[in-house]
């Protein structure tokens, strides 16, 4: 393994990476920041970006900054199952038995925001992932389910986060009931040349690494070839320590770097 040979003291780029740890870039502050506005407004938000772009941490990051004794997440990606099964699950997540028909899971969901706000003085938060595979029929009926009192009220928050198409998708004339409600939005983009180096590097010192490890030639081909995005820079990076290791390379070079793309396919 890579960690004894550069003297790390763990995986530098874990998936299981703590949220007080990230690397705090300009976009992934201004993404907090628009969540942070949702959970004072309360209402619909959308967060979207490319694959790899940090979607899912950004969340999660979001998620544990909601004390939970005030606030109730339910997480549910719309790729584990069809659309009834969705509905089911946010009943299931709200701690309701959940009814067979539509129309009664509608008024399930619905009573059970208001018993959750009303009663125990807890906000529900929805986190709806993946959403640009949703169908057109399960996004007009977000319009409907999250409409209370005749839209004179939110005792929610709702994120729905998916890919860039998303948004062209909310664009649609039969989308806008949907769309207009939606009060922040927020697209994550790649990180620039700037950051990528500070990312690495920040990566790299929470692992444990006292001195410089990869070239300055070698932070512009990683930078060069990932385009900014977190999760080809997480991969292209480890497998550069991996190969480091296995020839022996006190330092990462750009030929280090090279390898690893062949190997990676990126």
């Amino acid at each position: 393994m890579y960690k004894p040979f550069y003297s790390l003291a763990r995986a530098p780029f874990s998936k299981d990476m703590e949220p007080t740890e990230a690397f705090r870039s300009a976009g992934y502050q201004e993404a907090l920041n628009g969540l942070e506005y949702l959970r004072k407004s309360k209402g619909i938000g959308m967060v979207i970006g490319d694959p790899g772009a940090g979607k899912t941490f950004t969340l999660r990051s979001f998620k544990d900054s909601l004390n939970p004794a005030l606030y109730h997440v339910v997480y549910f990606p719309l790729s584990t199952g069809g659309v009834m099964d969705f509905y089911r699950g946010l009943a299931y997540g709200l701690g309701e038995e959940p009814k067979f028909r539509k129309v009664d899971l509608f008024r399930q969901i619905q009573h059970g925001i208001e018993r959750m706000v009303q009663e125990r003085k807890v906000t529900p938060v929805f986190i709806l992932d993946e959403m640009h595979m949703a169908k057109d029929a399960f996004l007009q009926d977000l319009a409907i389910l999250f409409n209370f009192q005749m839209d004179s009220s939110n005792p929610f928050i709702l994120v729905l986060a998916g890919l860039p198409h998303l948004k062209t998708r909310l664009n649609l004339n039969h989308h806008r009931p949907l769309a207009q409600r939606i009060i922040m939005r927020y697209q994550i983009q790649p990180l620039q040349k700037e950051d990528i180096f500070a990312y690495i590097d920040h990566h790299l010192k929470l692992a444990g690494a006292k001195m410089p490890i990869f070239t300055e030639t070698a932070l512009e081909a990683i930078a060069l070839r990932s385009q900014g995005w977190p999760r080809v820079i997480n991969t292209l990076t480890v497998n550069c320590l991996l190969y480091g290791a296995q020839l022996k390379k006190e330092h990462i070079d750009e030929e280090i770097v090279q390898l690893a793309v062949e190997e990676s396919g990126l």
